[in-house]
């Protein structure tokens, strides 16, 4: 989720600069400050945003990789962030957030634009955001950098259920096969969706033991995958729910067979749902989820600079979240 937290002239901020493992304990304070704040500033004045867990913030860090910048005050304080991830030509910034002394004079912008540029550079033919639909301002604040409002993103979760034993996971694949099940991904994802690539976010999931990924196969073809977390995204907390990142479907009746071995691998991972972020794009996989038994728990709003539009499925089904 991209926050826009703004007020008087501080001294000058120096960065962008790369974001290091040892710098998670003050970016989370940071993240967690600022998104309490804008809360308070909505209204929801009970509402504390707690830190994320750390593994959660290197999963970010090394997934962004140079897309990951912070600067700093005077005193070498963490000041302000923005990480900008690049999936192949889908770029997205998330979190980003400047601190509150350090607003109201252009910084959250230039913090912005360092990230457009960022992923420009990449060569992103997508760059886009999400922030909470009823912020006005957010969506005013961005608006005046270019970005206009797309589709919501709906997130609904299933109750875990059915059988633990899930066949087709990566996690059960080793050695040539795993890098045939990998490229069978990415082959899948560039049919669906031409230019993007979730290959990094599929390997670092698995090499930082945050969860898996479910892979459905039809007539020995893969016809659909779905990378899941169940790692808890916040600190010293129990996992409760499997968060499906990326999830791409050759067609519909792909998606909605996926559909019950995402709740068996929910219940595979010791949580109790499963959530599923769907762009409202997907009127068809988001009336099978309801028709599933799922319920809405949350509401996103997704915007795309002016001239990097979201890639469109060209067919199938292609949930992607634009946060960590």
């Amino acid at each position: 989720m991209a926050i826009r937290v703004e007020h008087a002239m501080p001294a000058s901020l120096t960065g962008p600069e790369p974001i290091r493992t040892s710098d998670i304990e003050a970016l989370n304070a940071l993240f967690s400050n600022a998104f309490t704040e804008r809360y308070r500033r909505d209204g929801l004045v009970g509402v504390r945003v707690p830190p994320l867990n750390p593994v959660i913030w290197q999963y970010a860090i090394q997934g962004a990789g140079s897309g990951a910048m912070l600067w700093r005050d005077a005193t070498g304080a963490i000041a302000a962030f923005n990480i900008a991830h690049a999936s192949g030509a889908e770029g997205w910034m998330g979190p980003l957030a400047v601190r509150d002394d350090c607003q109201g004079s252009g910084w959250g912008k230039r913090i912005v634009r360092s990230g457009v540029e960022h992923l420009r550079v990449s060569g992103c033919r997508t760059i886009g955001l999400e922030t909470m639909p009823r912020t006005v301002d957010n969506i005013g604040f961005y608006s005046g950098l270019g970005f206009i409002p797309g589709h919501l993103t709906v997130t609904l979760t299933l109750d875990a259920g059915g059988s633990p034993a899930v066949p087709g996971l990566l996690s059960l694949v080793n050695g040539a096969a795993r890098v045939d099940a990998l490229a069978a991904c990415a082959a899948l994802t560039a049919a669906v969706v031409p230019g993007a690539d979730y290959t990094r976010e599929i390997r670092l999931t698995h090499d930082l033991s945050l969860g898996d990924t479910l892979l459905h196969y039809r007539n020995q073809e893969l016809a659909g995958f779905a990378l899941c977390h169940a790692a808890p995204l916040v600190e010293a907390r129990a996992r409760d729910e499997l968060r499906v990142l990326k999830l791409v479907a050759a067609d519909q009746d792909a998606f909605e067979a996926m559909l019950p071995g995402l709740s068996g691998l929910a219940r595979r991972s010791a949580t109790t749902r499963v959530a599923l972020r769907m762009q409202g794009e997907h009127r068809n996989a988001y009336a099978a989820v309801v028709r599933h038994g799922g319920r809405v728990r949350w509401t996103d709003l997704r915007m795309t600079l002016d001239g990097y539009p979201q890639i469109v499925a060209t067919q199938g089904v292609a949930l992607t979240n634009w946060e960590i």
